[in-house]
């Protein structure tokens, strides 16, 4: 009964790990970039949704698709002014763009907000849904469903919107797509927008089950990496995938190894997929 309970708990927070991961999955997949940016954005969604919560007493479930929205406007303008200049540039400029921004947010959250970790605190409290003796607690299953939900969103905006056909006809070809007319770089800023408001909405729900801070930055990066390789580059359906098996995986590897080692095992196992199937468990050429 232990392990059904070890594999419940993976599973309840796989679907944040999937929202977390389909917004880098979009902006590597659209753009060619690595944005190291993303783990930050997904911490100052957190401190959006903890301000909105002490100081109006929104929920952060409720607060998560208005803490994207802002980070949407930031994505969308951090791409058009700084971002787009280098896109034709090698790929180790935009890798080191990325990380100069992140050097940046992480210090002025540092600053403005400090190291501590801080935590949305509900009340009242929602409680643990009880099956048995499988305990869960109410707000994990919340989460996990919301993030659930703007995955489902954002893959039907993909496939059936004329934005969504714009993004994945760019991923394929940029320059068969700028001959039918779509204009990439706005393209460009807007499927970045997308992933950052992935991020900003991940960042609101993980601060109602985990404490935040900007040292918590490179944990949320780490993550969104395996779990875009691992379900596969430009597949939504795989980083829902990948998100409840990197769950999984950090659920049994903190049973059997300790929490300090999850982590590396998801790791472990990410290799050893690499080495079998290079393109992950669903990889494939476009968004759906």
């Amino acid at each position: 009964m232990l392990w059904l309970q070890v594999l419940v708990n993976g599973l309840a927070v796989g679907g944040l790990y999937a929202c977390i991961a389909v917004g880098f999955s979009i902006v590597w997949g659209v753009l060619n970039i690595i944005n190291i940016l993303h783990g930050s954005l997904i911490v100052l969604g957190g401190y959006l949704a903890f301000f909105a919560h002490q100081y109006w007493g929104i929920s952060p479930f409720l607060f998560a698709p208005f803490a994207g929205a802002v980070l949407f406007v930031l994505g969308v303008g951090l791409q058009a002014l700084v971002i787009n200049h280098v896109m034709t540039r090698p790929f180790l400029i935009t890798l080191l763009l990325t990380f100069g921004l992140n050097l940046f947010l992480d210090n002025s959250m540092l600053a403005l907000f400090s190291a501590d970790y801080r935590k949305v605190l509900l009340d009242p409290p929602l409680g643990v849904f009880e099956l048995g003796s499988i305990v869960v607690p109410a707000d994990r299953i919340y989460a996990t469903l919301i993030g659930l939900t703007l995955v489902g969103l954002l893959s039907l905006l993909l496939r059936f919107t004329q934005l969504g056909r714009a993004i994945i006809a760019v991923r394929m070809d940029r320059d068969a797509a700028a001959l039918l007319g779509i204009n990439v770089r706005w393209t460009y800023a807007l499927a970045f927008g997308l992933g950052v408001f992935m991020a900003g909405s991940a960042g609101a729900l993980l601060s109602a089950i985990f404490p935040i801070s900007p040292v918590a930055s490179a944990g949320y990066l780490s993550k969104a990496f395996v779990i875009c390789v691992l379900g596969g580059l430009g597949s939504i359906p795989g980083a829902v995938i990948g998100g409840f098996a990197l769950g999984v995986i950090e659920s049994f590897g903190a049973l059997f190894l300790g929490p300090e080692h999850a982590l590396t095992l998801a790791f472990i196992l990410l290799v050893l997929l690499l080495a079998v199937r290079p393109s992950g468990l669903l990889g494939k050429r476009g968004f759906a």
